[in-house]
């Protein structure tokens, strides 16, 4: 979880209009939170109101506006949060060990990434934000050039290579293909299709061979 907050901190734009202080205030945020996740799912991004998010986290509709000035505000902080959750997925499985090449972390990036398609309410909606902004995640890059330099380092802490132009954009051309792909896989199966990512991850890793200097 420690790098999903280094990689919250760093990021300028931050969607509440103040922080929760107290443990109940918090606790309220996350409520909304959860809520939004579930609307999204349920109605996507456009049927999403914050009337219908005050009402699902059993909140005043003031409560919604002290903290996010509207409902783009809302799916930002979730977003941020999901990928609070994801970096620090990966990360445990990082420390864990039991990795032998840095092609097997590849191969956890993207389990991890299917597992959170699969499970975690209003992320197969949002993925991380693009449905919304291509610039939800940080206002002076896109979405995915975020993930991009997050697994970056978690690569480069964990399997100590070498941090360069090269493999910033080898990574760049292997997120988004790997995201292209996935988004298949869930297009031809509800669970994605094993089949596509089974592909995603020979084709990355083909690719990357051919960049990563280890």
């Amino acid at each position: 979880m420690a790098g999903g907050q280094r990689a919250a901190t760093r990021r300028s734009g931050a969607p509440l209009r103040r922080v929760p202080v107290q443990e109940r205030s918090a606790a309220r945020v996350q409520r909304m939170l959860d809520a939004c996740a579930d609307l999204v799912d349920e109605l996507g991004y456009d049927g999403l109101t914050t009337t219908l998010l005050a009402e699902r986290a059993g909140v005043a509709i003031g409560s919604v506006y002290q903290f996010f000035p509207d409902k783009r505000a809302v799916v930002q902080a979730l977003t941020l949060r999901n990928l609070e959750t994801y970096l620090g997925r990966i990360g445990h499985r990082f420390g864990e060990g039991g990795f032998t090449h840095w092609w097997d972390g590849v191969d956890a990036v993207i389990d991890e990434y299917v597992t959170m398609q699969r499970h975690t309410p209003g992320f197969r909606g949002l993925h991380f934000g693009d449905i919304v902004d291509v610039h939800l995640l940080d206002p002076e890059l896109d979405n995915n050039a975020v993930i991009v330099r997050e697994l970056r380092d978690l690569l480069v802490r964990q399997f100590e290579l070498t941090a360069d132009e090269r493999l910033d954009f080898a990574l760049t051309v292997a997120v988004e293909t790997g995201d292209a792909l996935i988004k298949l896989a869930f297009r031809r199966a509800p669970d994605g299709d094993p089949g596509v990512i089974a592909e995603a991850k020979t084709l990355i890793r083909q690719y990357l061979s051919g960049y990563v200097r280890d």
